[in-house]
């Protein structure tokens, strides 16, 4: 089992993984995806099943692998986990809260091999923040264990989950990233599951979603500091559309920690492992693709197998406008607002206002 023989199955390795290690958190967060609690949870994977695992995948790719949770910092093993997939070659990261990193523990990551963190601020305050977070005092826990991160010279990105609440602040959570000293700066647009879906209604309307798309566009342009938007597969198509505008050839980056290539990378470049071993396309899209247990701690089976995994890739096989937009290649819709929306997976990005130029039948007798 090698990185050739995965090259010559046909299956493209994923370049990102993000792996739930565990579920407790000391958060309680509006938006979350796992309904979060402090914990303990039963039957979470074990220090040695987690090791298979990173076995495995490293053994066909080098993926960037993303510790988070939950807390990930509340396992006892983390620098463990993280120190094996480092020596194994594979890059990792960690998506802490921020209250638990002290400079000791950020230089404990550092010597682990955590080549990057990523920490969340929902608000450019405490008030808006902490309201988001459930949680006094977890604004100025995050701006403490970024501030820890960066004296000890660990590289950090700030997340932020863009609703009605805070789309009016995202200009001075921009401004803070940058003054804390952030390498980049990643809006998640909000995806309603888990415990997010009490917040449909802080959803941003599909025409406001437009907007803010067209603000990162013109707003990235010379900043300091990267802005990728995640959880919005159509800024690729908005990003497309302005770069032609312009007469710029598009180029956008595939690899590296700032990778920006496509929209919906779920099934496709990037799997999400859950705390007990589900392995899903993304931590949205709560369709269970695979076992880590059941399949014996090959994840590359369930990769390269995983019918759901299969049936993302064929984009061709997307119903709804998505099956035969010109963009459905860069774009490909969100696969996990889609389910939330509709119940089908394969169904249009519900949130998406262009209109395809190619129109169905047109489509169809293009491929047939």
């Amino acid at each position: 089992m090698n990185k050739q023989h995965a090259k010559d199955s046909g299956t493209t390795p994923p370049r990102v993984i993000a792996w739930e290690v565990t579920r407790s958190c000391h958060l309680n967060c509006r938006h979350c995806r796992g309904a979060a609690r402090f914990g303990p949870y039963d039957n979470e994977l074990t220090t040695d099943e987690i090791y298979r695992t990173l076995e495995n995948i490293a053994g066909f790719t080098g993926p960037i692998v993303i510790l988070t949770g939950g807390e990930p910092m509340m396992r006892d093993d983390i620098y463990d986990i993280a120190r094996y997939g480092t020596e194994l070659g594979l890059r990792m990261a960690m998506s802490p809260c921020g209250k638990m990193i002290t400079p000791e523990n950020a230089v404990k990551m550092i010597d682990a091999g955590i080549q990057r963190i990523s920490i969340s601020l929902d608000g450019a305050g405490a008030h808006s923040h902490d309201a988001f977070r459930r949680v006094p005092g977890a604004f100025d826990g995050a701006l403490s264990g970024i501030r820890a991160a960066k004296a000890a010279g660990l590289d950090f990105m700030v997340n932020t989950t863009v609703t009605r609440h805070n789309l009016h602040e995202l200009p001075d959570i921009l401004q803070l990233a940058i003054d804390l000293g952030a390498v980049s700066f990643s809006p998640f647009l909000l995806v309603p599951t888990g415990r997010g879906k009490e917040l449909e209604d802080m959803e941003i309307p599909p025409a406001e979603y437009e907007r803010v798309l067209n603000w990162i566009y013109e707003t990235k342009q010379g900043l300091p500091i990267e802005m990728r938007p995640t959880c919005a597969p159509h800024f690729y198509r908005v990003y497309r559309q302005r770069e032609q505008e312009q007469g710029r050839k598009v180029t956008p980056r595939s690899h590296g920690l700032d990778a920006m290539s496509k929209g919906c990378m779920g099934g496709q470049s990037f799997a999400f492992i859950s705390h007990v071993g589900t392995v899903q396309a993304c931590g949205f899209l709560d369709i269970p693709c695979g076992d880590i247990r059941t399949a014996g701690y090959d994840f590359r089976h369930i990769w390269e197998t995983s019918p759901q995994f299969l049936s993302i890739r064929d984009v061709d096989n997307y119903t709804g406008k998505c099956g035969y937009c010109e963009y459905r290649r860069v774009c490909g819709g969100c696969r996990a607002r889609a389910y939330v929306k509709t119940g089908d997976f394969l169904e249009a990005e519900p949130f998406c206002v262009y209109e395809p130029k190619r129109k169905p039948s047109t489509f169809q007798e293009a491929v047939n």
